[in-house]
């Protein structure tokens, strides 16, 4: 049975989308499209840290609260957590306390980020089993770029999608535009992620679960949520995908001789 969407899909929107006059192209096996925070970068942690004292200083929120707020909306742009979570909210007052975020979030949170360990192995071994392979994050496409050279990842990466062109779904619709005919996985840690692949027709959603102070995000979880794989590492990523896309295995009715008759 496929999960309802929540109201976290719906109220992701940010202005801006991805450009159109990048033309369709045939690749050899597919497509894999990751996720960068939680899921590249093992930074969760730290942006939660940012997080949660931001909202403490702008709402009065607690700061275990505030963490766990942040977490349960995760996935979505900043700007949409906050609408959810502090609806009352001046929209000046949420519109500085999340560029208050995203400045922390760089000088605090990615400026000690670094890939999850199995990470550099992975992509390597994706790209010569010709997966072609690309990210969607909520961060800004700038930001994004810098991090992958700054980690050495850029270079496997056909394309960043960041906030500027769109949300999650906006950046699989125009990845399933320009990449035709072809398997597309997104490669996720949130609800929100899993949720964008049900409205893109020939994506499957893959997650990383998530255990940090104050919050556990289990397979099963996400898997309920939409996730064909969940597990804590992506290192068995590649026989995943290999599984995933396998053609079905026609069976033959075994023909009993016995059972002919002579004529």
């Amino acid at each position: 049975m496929v999960p309802s969407t929540s109201q976290f899909a719906e109220m992701a929107h940010v202005a801006g989308l991805p450009r159109t006059d990048v033309p369709p192209r045939d690749v050899e096996r597919g497509v894999v499209v990751f996720d960068l925070d939680g899921t590249l970068l093992d930074d969760l942690e730290l942006i939660g840290d940012v997080a949660a004292s931001v909202l403490h200083e702008a709402f009065g929120t607690p700061e275990e609260e505030g963490r766990v707020h942040y977490f349960a909306t995760t996935g979505m742009p900043f700007e949409a957590q906050l609408a959810q979570l502090y609806p009352t909210a001046p929209a000046p007052l949420r519109a500085a306390t999340a560029r208050t975020f995203h400045q922390r979030k760089v000088t605090e949170a990615y400026a000690r980020a670094h890939p999850f360990p199995e990470i550099p192995k992975l992509l390597k071994r994706l790209g010569q089993e010709r997966w072609t392979l690309a990210v969607s994050t909520g961060a800004e496409t700038e930001m994004a770029e810098i991090l992958l050279e700054r980690e050495g990842l850029r270079y496997w990466f056909d394309e960043v999608l960041g906030s500027a062109q769109g949300t999650k779904r906006e950046h699989l619709h125009e990845y399933r535009r320009r990449y035709p005919g072809v398997p597309i996985f997104l490669v996720g840690d949130s609800r929100f992620d899993m949720e964008a692949t049900l409205a893109v027709e020939g994506v499957r959603a893959i997650a990383r679960a998530s255990r940090v102070r104050g919050w556990t995000l289990t397979p099963s979880d996400l898997e309920q949520w939409g996730a064909a794989w969940a597990d804590y590492g992506l290192g068995e990523l590649p026989a995943v995908l290999a599984r995933l896309t396998r053609p079905p295995t026609s069976r033959r009715r075994p023909t009993s001789t016995g059972s002919r008759r002579k004529r």
